[in-house]
């Protein structure tokens, strides 16, 4: 899977779902004028049947600037509610978060599968929410971003499926959130929103008395709007299967390759078919294209207004995928990352590292469960509360093999924190020192969950402390620039709600500076020797487009932790192709040697991370190998 080519292409579909959208406004601005004009026609008295014109410019101005008007609006404040991420949707269909610390085993089972598939595909760990009161099977994902995604699942998911069947239901889901789909998803139910508003508001119309009697003077008006928005909801509802089948068959296919067990999905597939997928919550209407399965009833037209294909139709896709064995030796290969190999060889290719961004892989899933399960017991307990989590957070930031260092950072800490959380802090970095290095990135986004329970000004208290700790050593080092930068970035739905990262840079010559700041850090922090550094340097400049009409110097640059977090903040607002560019620039920077050090690993993933780039992690060829 190419994630740049799949961004640029949700872009492409975002533009088509806005022309839909305002085609859909035109054709009601008709139908509604065309209804006005026949109730003035068999209104008794109030024409002259005689000279009437079905043209009339002033009715028809009127006509448009309220339906404009009021769909517009209507859409405008969904949107806005839903920028707010995927919890909103969630909330609203009745779902209640999983809690980290749940005692439930099979909401417990969820997180697990969640948090695997999460690592290994190096994106955050989405918040997972329950319908508690849906006994059906259905599943769906939610949010503007990768950062606002979430996961809900219905009860029923939960006790009628196995944990394959689970797992292949949360990875089709994952790659709605990796192909940029949640995004589409959102967008068109805010739009859609305003549609719907005028068939509820018809049929709450069509309802009211006067006087507590049976007397429903309103009904031919609100009748009116009921067919108005039945209308639209028929257009609606085509929206909705055009923009979201294609995408299904997709999901189900990157659900096989990242799990390589088409029986899992098949299985969960056949399960619906021999069951149901329909929700009992009202509201699943507007929402019924992000589900795994079909949400509501089709009475009529199935074919053309179901947001999803058939299940025997998916089930014989899937079927027909051929994938190879599951389970493929981890150490059959030095790998560092899913098709790298760490020998002194001149396969390691840069674009190899841009190919499986967002993209999992049985390894990377083997990976993550074994990482999962050799974590200790109080790490895995400990990242699902709240309080112990902040204390994981610190233990990474703590020096582990320079203990002058570390007295410095417990004094400081001593400032701001209890004694008590110091403690479990200290005790928490001595286990995590003994881990695999590979550990510490994920271990970030296993804490995420948690702390996004916390409030905004606690949140940005963890944070300070978190940068504090870094500054007590005396020099920043790249590991603690990485986690500032990353743990910054996955809190920011939380620290900052409103702030959108909107595309601005369009060409390299915009973002160049930046790029020749960004290669040069990685550049000096790869190699010591100033030759071979100005060498890596420039072989990744000329992976950028345009690189020969561009100023280019002969050294890499100074710079510092902070300018490099400001130019870092600047190439999030470039287009995914040049995300792409970029990603590949420093991909070759670091691999022109045929070697990656842990610095290098650090920083390249924070880079991609917050480029929201997810890198899957960096695998070592022998896990048994720690530090």
């Amino acid at each position: 899977m190419n994630f740049f080519k799949h961004q640029d292409k949700a872009r492409q579909n975002t533009h088509l779902l806005f022309g839909l959208f305002a085609l859909y406004i035109i054709t009601m601005i008709f139908v509604i004028y065309m209804v006005v004009m026949l109730l003035v026609l068999m209104w008794p008295y109030s024409v002259d049947t005689t000279t009437f014109f079905w043209w009339n410019p002033t009715v028809f101005f009127r006509v448009s600037l309220i339906t404009i008007g009021f769909i517009t609006l209507a859409s405008c404040c969904k949107m806005i509610q839903l920028c707010r991420g995927g919890s909103v949707i969630a909330k609203d269909l009745g779902g209640k978060l999983i809690l980290t610390e749940t005692d439930s085993e099979q909401e417990q089972q969820v997180l697990n599968i969640v948090d695997e598939m999460a690592i290994a595909s190096g994106i955050p760990v989405p918040k997972v929410y329950l319908l508690d009161r849906e006994p059906s099977i259905n599943a769906f994902a939610a949010g503007f971003s990768l950062n606002d995604a979430v996961i809900g699942v219905t009860r029923g998911s939960i006790e009628q499926l196995n944990r394959d069947e689970l797992q292949a239901v949360i990875a089709h889901e994952f790659s709605h959130i990796l192909n940029g789909d949640i995004r589409i998803n959102s967008l068109l139910i805010g739009l859609l929103h305003g549609i719907l508003l005028i068939f509820m508001t018809g049929k709450a119309i069509s309802r009211v008395r006067f006087n507590g009697e049976d007397d429903y003077s309103l009904w031919p008006f609100g009748f009116m709007l009921m067919t108005i928005g039945g209308i639209g909801l028929i257009f609606g509802r085509s929206i909705q299967a055009a923009v979201s089948r294609q995408r299904e068959f997709l999901a189900d296919a990157s659900a096989v390759q990242f799990t390589r067990n088409p029986d899992a999905i098949s299985g969960a597939l056949q399960k619906i078919q021999q069951k149901d997928s329909r929700l009992l919550t009202p509201k699943a209407e507007a929402v019924s294209h992000i589900f795994f399965g079909n949400a509501v009833s089709i009475y009529f037209f199935r074919e053309q207004f179901a947001t999803h294909p058939s299940v025997p139709i998916r089930i014989r896709r899937v079927s027909g995928i051929k994938v190879k064995a599951k389970n493929i030796s981890a150490s059959s290969d030095n790998s560092l990352v899913t098709g790298f190999d760490n020998r002194n060889s001149p396969t390691i290719k840069p674009d190899k590292i841009t190919n499986q961004i967002a993209t999992v892989t049985p390894k990377h899933l083997d990976f993550t469960q074994q990482l999962l399960a050799e974590l200790p017991e109080s790490l895995k307990l400990g990242i699902r509360e709240t309080q112990t989590a902040k204390e994981i957070l610190f233990a990474l930031t703590l020096e582990n093999q320079n203990s002058q260092i570390q007295e410095k950072q417990i004094t400081w800490l001593l400032q701001v924190q209890s004694e008590e959380v110091i403690n479990s802090s200290i005790r928490f970095n001595q286990e995590i020192s003994q881990l695999d290095s590979n550990t510490y990135l994920p271990l970030i986004d296993l804490t995420i969950p948690a702390l996004h329970q916390l409030s905004p000004k606690e949140c940005q208290r963890v944070c300070k402390c978190v940068k504090g700790l870094a500054l007590a050593k005396g020099q920043t080092s790249v590991r603690d620039f990485a986690i500032n930068l990353i743990l910054w970035h996955r809190l920011q739905p939380i620290l900052e709600p409103d702030c959108k990262i909107k595309i601005k840079f369009n060409s390299i010559t915009e973002i160049w500076s930046d790029c020749l700041l960004v290669l040069s850090a990685i550049a000096q922090i790869g190699d010591n020797n100033p030759e071979s550094a100005a060498y890596a340097f420039s072989s990744g400049i000329f992976r950028l487009p345009g690189a020969a009409q561009q100023e280019k110097p002969k050294a890499p640059l100074k710079c510092n932790f902070s300018e490099l977090k400001k130019s870092i903040e600047n190439l999030r607002q470039a287009t995914p192709k040049l995300k792409q560019t970029v990603i590949e620039a420093c991909a070759h920077t670091v691999l022109i040697d045929n070697k990656i050090t842990n610095q290098e690993k650090d920083l390249l993933r924070g880079i991609a991370m917050t480029l929201d780039c997810p890198i899957p992690p960096f695998l070592n060829s022998k896990r048994s190998n720690l530090k």
